[in-house]
């Protein structure tokens, strides 16, 4: 374990701070924040440095108006600074870096999350569509004007009537044999596509999601080039019509909009047809024959804009965290332990929950976004491109997205209260970047029927592999234990627990610490709710279709509990795994106490569940509170080196409480009073002379 003698250090508002105590373990701050950069340090060390630049920062108080033209402005910023281009074709300049590529666009969410949606909508969209579903005729008559701006560009899936059903969209593409043109019809309101980025105000092209319908046949949802606008004009195309979504709950430095269209007629060669092609007669063909296997892979050469949010997600909770715990370790509130200081608000038991139980998870949906981000890249750079593959990448995005956007709005929220009334303030960002980043849980796919993805994944495995330790790509974690439900049921568990610790608080603490411990409590969980679940739906397949739903609804409640319960246990592995990188052993054993911290606070939310089902007995639920705020008292000495190796500077903060501002004002304060005193001027507390009256004392010297 490495040791320091009183160490201390600058924070990164050039505040000294204590970082750690005699004797106790030291953070290696640089190390660490290397390990967090991940294998694409370099490039997200080269978007933070363009993220911290004033041109591309959002500024508060703009109207929509404004501010959407300052972030179609910072579009070609972004251009001109070749920060837009790696995922592309190295042919047309790109670099073909995929991972790099998302891990440089996440970063944009510290400067502006208007900048970094309108970007992701361009580049990571529009681009991407056109680059992933159609070929290289396309490429080159297309991408050289997206990726340089010329072609501002919309996504238009999405429709008022149809967000997360896709298959169900109503808009349609009618291939006509005579003039060779497809014709792209919005049949009724429900249709129109909404909520549409570029759609309002500056796209003139949009590859517009249809139903395929050639010789009387509908092959299904497919991909479609559009143009929209006259480039000189900026008016609608004859046939296309839309309107301005207006202002939003946040991310008003985009221009969402709805467009609808009326016998719009496209060449049958704007067809993105990688996957789906029209011959001359209207003949259609694809490589892939189940339609929706091919439906499937279609969407699924999409899933870099999940993968693109939980980063971002993840980035936001750290900003916040560090803003939220610099501020805690430097203002002051109450004399609770001295008659004349006021105490720093981290040393507050209940701060360092609201706090740190929060920094332990955001730690680990780090590490679980750093697995995830590989995945893509393996994926997209064709390393490891099977169906099987494609089909994990998209579950596990699926997994992990809802729970970073989930997490950052509480995170946001937590370090706004734990900030009091300057947490409220918008120079201090938490508000403003709550409600840019509230949306993130609902696009790109809505959280639960993400998680309901993962549920099916979970019962497909169960049903075809439970019955392997392997338990399928997905809950490979499961340990080799599983066994008698009747052991739990009974209570034998329990008396088993008891006996082990001998009735002992220490012990039952040991146990609950100890990693395998850890796992084997979260594995079981899902483990224990899958089997369940699968048990309750068994046959229902072979049930007529409104009964099947029927049944399926039953439990729908559950199953979505069963896939964030295995997401949880998703980024408890990787924080694990992440755990035995370390080398330094003083930031191994700081980090070890988090990552006990994140499966604790698991276990603990979940307290109910762990003794209803026997997995756990009363006296190791009576150890888990307390263990976790032992934790609290450990981490409380290393919290700024903990959010310092975030590595986000006042330039990213850009937060009026991060700067030390504070502790000057806090210093000033003490050292009056501390004067007051030294010279004798200060005035005698009322409640001092009252107390020296009822002790018979003079109430003078």
């Amino acid at each position: 374990m490495t040791e320091v003698v009183d160490r201390v250090g600058t924070n990164s508002a050039g505040v000294s701070a204590p970082r750690a105590i005699a004797g106790h373990p030291a953070v290696d701050v640089a190390a660490l924040g290397e390990q967090l950069l991940g294998k694409w340090a370099d490039i997200r060390r080269q978007a933070r440095e363009l993220s911290a630049r004033s041109e591309l920062h959002k500024t508060e108080g703009l109207t929509h108006t404004e501010h959407r033209k300052r972030t179609f402005g910072q579009l070609r910023y972004l251009v001109d600074n070749g920060a837009v281009h790696r995922a592309f074709p190295a042919s047309l300049g790109g670099s073909d870096d995929h991972g790099g590529n998302i891990a440089g666009f996440e970063e944009l969410v510290t400067a502006d999350p208007s900048l970094q949606i309108k970007a992701g909508v361009q580049w990571g969209l529009f681009g991407s569509a056109v680059m992933h579903l159609g070929t290289e005729e396309h490429h080159r008559k297309w991408l050289p004007g997206i990726m340089n701006l010329d072609i501002p560009g919309c996504f238009a899936m999405t429709e008022t009537g149809h967000g997360s059903d896709v298959a169900s969209i109503a808009t349609t593409a009618t291939y006509e044999p005579a003039t060779q043109e497809f014709v792209i019809d919005t049949p009724f309101r429900a249709a129109w596509k909404d909520y549409i980025g570029n759609a309002a105000i500056d796209g003139l092209g949009a590859v517009v999601f249809a139903q395929l319908v050639t010789l009387g046949v509908n092959h299904g949802v497919h991909a479609f080039y559009v143009d929209l606008r006259n480039p000189d004009t900026k008016e609608f195309l004859p046939g296309i019509g839309g309107e301005d979504d207006g202002v939003k709950g946040g991310l008003n430095g985009i221009d969402n909009g709805r467009l609808h269209f009326s016998v719009v007629r496209i060449p049958r060669t704007n067809l993105l047809n990688r996957y789906g092609n029209v011959d001359v007669d209207g003949t259609y063909s694809s490589p892939i024959a189940s339609p929706g296997r091919r439906f499937f892979t279609m969407l699924g050469t999409l899933v870099q804009g999940r993968v693109s949010l939980d980063g971002a997600a993840v980035a936001a909770s750290k900003v916040a965290l560090k803003t939220a715990i610099q501020y805690a370790t430097e203002r002051r509130q109450f004399n609770a332990s001295s008659p004349t200081e006021e105490e720093v608000l981290l040393d507050y038991q209940r701060h360092q929950r609201r706090l740190f139980t929060r920094l332990a998870t955001t730690y680990a949906a780090s590490f679980a976004h750093e697995q995830l981000l590989q995945k893509f890249d393996d994926v997209f750079s064709g390393a490891h491109d099977s169906d099987g593959d494609r089909q994990d990448l998209e579950t596990l995005a699926a997994a992990l997205k809802p729970l970073s956007t989930w997490h950052a709005l509480d995170t946001l929220q937590e370090c706004r209260e734990a900030c009091g009334g300057a947490g409220f303030l918008i120079e201090n960002r938490f508000a403003s970047l709550r409600a840019d980043l509230d949306v993130y849980v609902t696009f790109e796919g809505d959280n639960t029927v993400l998680l309901q993805l993962v549920a099916k994944r979970l019962l497909a495995d169960y049903a075809n592999e439970f019955r392997n330790v392997d338990f399928g790509v997905l809950a490979r974690y499961v340990v080799g234990q599983a066994a008698d439900v009747a052991i739990h049921r009974t209570g034998l568990r329990q008396v088993a627990q008891f006996v082990a610790d001998t009735g002992s608080p220490q012990k039952a603490a040991i146990a609950l610490r100890h990693e395998e411990g850890q796992r084997a409590l979260l594995t079981e969980r899902v483990q224990s709710m899958v089997a369940e679940v699968g048990s309750a739906l068994k046959g229902a397949n072979k049930l007529p279709q409104h009964q099947a739903a029927a049944v399926f609804n039953l439990h729908q409640d559950d199953l979505i509990d069963a896939a964030q319960a295995h997401a949880e246990l998703l980024q408890w592995e990787a924080f694990t795994e992440a755990l035995s990188q370390v080398a330094d052993p003083g930031t191994k054993t700081v980090l070890t106490w988090l990552r006990d911290l994140f499966g604790l606070s698991l276990i603990e939310k979940n307290l109910s569940w762990y003794l209803m089902n026997g997995r756990l007995s009363m006296q190791r639920g009576r150890t888990v509170g307390d263990y976790i705020n032992r934790l609290l008292i450990k981490i409380r000495p290393h919290a700024l080196d903990l959010v310092d190796a975030f590595g986000y500077g006042p330039e990213h903060l850009r937060a009026a409480i991060a700067t030390g501002a504070e502790q000057t004002r806090q210093d000033e304060a003490r050292d009056y009073f501390r004067a007051q005193r030294a010279c004798g001027r200060a005035p005698v507390d009322e409640r001092a002379i009252l107390g020296r009256q009822s002790a018979g004392k003079p109430t003078q010297s």
